[in-house]
C-alpha cells in the first residue's frame, strides 16, 4: 500500500537521489499529510462512538488523541508546503527548518493532550464507573489498532527516505497510539473476565505514552533548532571526501549549519603544505567543495591554512608538541602550527582541538601547556589558541593526522 501510494502521489521519485529535490520533498510531506487528516478523522469517529456506548474515559482519551493527530497533520501538511518554498530575500537559506517547528508543534499539542487525559484518568480511579462493552466495539478498536500500526509503519518509510524529523515524529506517536490502544483492549478484556475496572489506569497508560512520545518528539526537534552536534555519520561521510586528498594534510574548525533536511552549510580549515603552488592547492579545494556538493548536497566553504612541512626543526617541534597534548586528552591536536622569527624571541603560534569532554578549562590548558613547553624549550615564546570540538570531529582530526603521517 506505501509503495502505491509513493507511485501514485510522488511521481517524480525513482530513487534516494531524487529527495535532494524540494518538489520530491514537498510531495512526499504533503502526501504524509493527507494520509494522517484522513485515517486520524476516520479513527476519532470511530473511537468517539465506541467511547460514548461504553462510557470508556480510556477509549475516549485515545479518541480525542487522534483528532489531536489530525490538527497535527494538518500543521505537517501546512509546514512541508511552507519548506518547499524557494529561497528569498527574507530567507535567503530557504525554509527548509519549518519541518522542525513543525515537529515541534506536534509535540507541544501532544504534551497537552497527555496532560489532560491524566486529569480524567484520575478521576475516574477515584470514581469507578463500570465499562459497557460490546463486540462492535472490540471490532472497531482491533481495526483502529491495525490501522495505526499500518500508519506509524508507513511514516517510518517516508522518514527513512527523505530523513524527515516531522514524519518521524509522526511515525513515534503512531506506535504509541498502537500501544495505547492494546492497554484499552486490555481493561475491557480484564473487566470482562474478572469484573475488576481499571479503565482509569488504562487511561494513565495511555496518557503516558502520549506524554512520552511528546517529550521524545520535543527532543528530536530542538536539538537541529539549537545547533545540536553533528551526526557522526555525516563527519565520517566527509572525512572519506576530503581524505582521500592527500595535500590536505590536517583539518580543523569543523562547522555545520543545518537550515533544514538536505540544506547545509560547512565549512572547516584545511591544513596544506605551503611549498606546492597556490594555484594547484586552490584548485583541490575546489574539487573538495564539488565532491561535497555532489555527494551530501551540502555548500562548502574551505579556508586553507599553509604549513611549512620541509622545515626539520620546525617538524620536530610539531611532533614534540603532539605528543605534550596527547598527555591532556588522546584526542587533543594541535593545528596551524608556525613560526613567527624574532631577532630576540622567536615565537610558536598554533591552535589546539581540546575534546569538551576535557575536564580543564581553557585558561587551565594553556597554562599548563606554558608550563611544558617551556620546560621542553625555553628559546621560544608560545601562543596558543584553544578551539573546543566534539569527539566525532576530534576523531575527524586524528584520521588526517594519521594520513600525514
Amino acid at each position: 500500500m506505501t509503495n502505491l501510494l509513493i507511485k501514485l502521489f510522488v511521481k517524480e521519485f525513482k530513487n534516494s537521489q531524487d529527495t535532494d529535490s524540494p518538489i520530491v520533498r514537498k510531495k512526499f510531506g504533503m502526501l504524509s499529510g493527507i494520509v494522517g487528516i484522513i485515517c486520524n478523522t476516520v479513527l476519532f469517529a470511530a473511537k468517539l462512538f465506541v467511547g460514548i456506548i461504553t462510557a470508556s474515559i480510556a477509549v475516549s482519551a485515545d479518541a480525542f488523541n487522534n483528532l489531536a493527530d489530525a490538527g497535527s497533520s494538518i500543521v505537517t501538511l501546512a509546514c512541508f508546503k511552507i519548506a518547499g518554498t524557494p529561497a528569498d530575500k527574507e530567507h535567503p537559506f530557504g525554509h527548509g527548518r519549518v519541518e522542525y517547528i513543525a515537529s515541534l508543534i506536534l509535540s507541544v499539542a501532544i504534551l497537552i493532550t497527555g496532560l489532560g487525559f491524566v486529569k480524567s484518568s484520575i478521576e475516574k480511579i477515584i470514581l469507578p464507573e463500570p465499562i459497557a462493552f460490546n463486540q462492535i466495539s472490540i471490532i472497531i478498536l482491533i481495526l483502529s489498532l491495525m490501522l495505526k500500526l499500518w500508519m506509524g509503519l508507513f511514516n517510518k518509510k517516508l522518514s527513512n527516505i527523505v530523513n524527515s524529523y516531522a514524519m518521524k515524529a509522526a511515525s513515534l506517536d503512531s506506535l504509541a497510539d498502537v500501544a495505547a490502544t492494546a492497554s484499552v483492549l486490555l481493561s475491557i478484556l480484564v473487566s470482562r473476565l474478572t469484573g475488576l475496572c481499571i479503565d482509569g489506569y488504562a487511561g494513565l497508560i495511555v496518557a503516558a505514552f502520549i506524554l512520552f512520545t511528546g517529550v521524545e518528539i520535543i527532543k528530536e526537534s530542538l536539538g537541529p533548532l539549537m545547533g545540536q552536534a553533528p551526526d557522526p555519520k555525516l563527519i565520517n561521510e566527509i572525512d572519506k571526501i576530503v581524505s582521500a586528498h592527500k595535500e590536505i594534510v590536517g583539518v580543523h574548525n569543523l562547522m555545520i549549519h543545518n537550515y533544514g533536511p538536505k540544506q547545509m552549510i560547512v565549512s572547516f580549515h584545511a591544513e596544506m603544505p605551503a611549498e606546492i603552488d597556490i594555484l594547484k592547492l586552490h584548485d583541490i579545494l575546489d574539487s573538495v567543495e564539488k565532491e561535497l556538493w555532489v555527494n551530501l548536497s551540502c555548500q562548502t566553504i574551505i579556508h586553507m591554512d599553509p604549513i611549512v612541512t620541509d622545515d626539520k626543526n620546525l617538524n620536530d617541534m610539531r611532533e614534540k608538541i603532539s605528543d605534550i597534548v596527547k598527555n591532556f586528552h588522546p584526542l587533543a591536536q594541535i593545528y596551524d602550527l608556525r613560526l613567527i622569527p624574532n631577532s630576540k624571541k622567536p615565537t610558536l603560534i598554533f591552535g589546539l582541538s581540546a575534546p569538551f569532554d576535557l575536564q580543564q578549562s581553557d585558561s587551565q590548558i594553556i597554562d599548563l601547556l606554558q608550563d611544558k613547553l617551556k620546560s621542553l624549550d625555553n628559546s621560544y615564546k608560545y601562543i596558543i589558541t584553544i578551539n573546543r570540538v566534539t569527539l566525532e570531529t576530534a576523531n575527524l582530526t586524528e584520521s588526517h593526522k594519521e594520513n600525514e603521517s
